[in-house]
């Protein structure tokens, strides 16, 4: 399985937590959602230790991850730390070497690859349980993946398949990367477009019926002219 070696974990202060059992190679873990300080205004990621890797998505506003090649030993974490951005916000969503701006759908063999929806002043954490597997993930946002807002764990080094040919493919795609149409954009389009109610001169309710119109007919006689008789 391509991204059996994770498990995935969502911390933020108001998202609640999502269930991506099955990721860890037949045990699965649920997420767990915990106070976090990552809704400041410009969350970013911490120094990284031995078993957790923090990596900062778009930061000063430029599209990419950073870093995006990471080598992960088991056991340890990846934390995307999202910038507080609402008008622009990002995903990580995982992907596959073949296809790199499309997330990546359950199979036979494999189950649907993880997505943390567009997210703003949050994190998002994935926990590796095997690492020999690559994951490949990018931004969802349309057009980001196309200029190389993707990223790469435990990916080759040498090979065909290594994070700088997964890059070129998806740079390769660039602004022709298809849209797409997500519950994520309808929610997000919610959140900032002014609701508007009826006034009561609009409200059907408050409407007064207008009267029948009524339809004269007149009916025109033409006569010819009365000429008097002459003498």
């Amino acid at each position: 399985m391509l991204f059996s070696g994770l498990a995935i974990l969502v911390s933020s202060l108001s998202v609640a937590a999502q269930d991506y059992g099955g990721y860890g190679g037949g045990g699965g873990s649920t997420p767990t959602t915990t106070p976090s300080s990552a809704a400041v205004a410009a969350p970013s990621a911490p120094a990284n230790d031995a078993t957790h890797f923090n990596v900062n998505v778009a930061p000063g506003g430029v599209f990419k991850f950073d870093p995006a090649e990471i080598t992960a030993p088991v056991n340890s974490t990846v934390t995307f730390w999202f910038p507080n951005t609402p008008q622009v916000p990002h995903s990580v969503t995982q992907s596959s070497f073949d296809a790199p701006c499309t997330h990546l759908a359950a199979s036979a063999n494999t189950s649907e690859g993880f997505d943390s929806g567009f997210t703003v002043a949050k994190q998002f954490s994935i926990v590796i349980t095997d690492a020999s597997k690559p994951i490949w993930f990018h931004c969802k946002q349309f057009q980001h993946c196309g200029m190389g807002m993707v990223g790469s764990i435990n990916a080759p080094q040498n090979g065909t398949t290594t994070f700088a040919a997964y890059l070129a493919a998806a740079s390769k795609i660039g602004l022709s990367e298809p849209q797409v149409r997500s519950l994520d954009r309808v929610k997000l389009a919610s959140k900032f477009l002014p609701s508007r109610k009826p006034t009561p001169e609009q409200s059907p309710a408050a409407s007064t019926p207008s009267p029948p119109v009524l339809q004269l007919r007149q009916r025109v006689v033409l006569r010819p002219p009365h000429h008097p008789a002459r003498g």
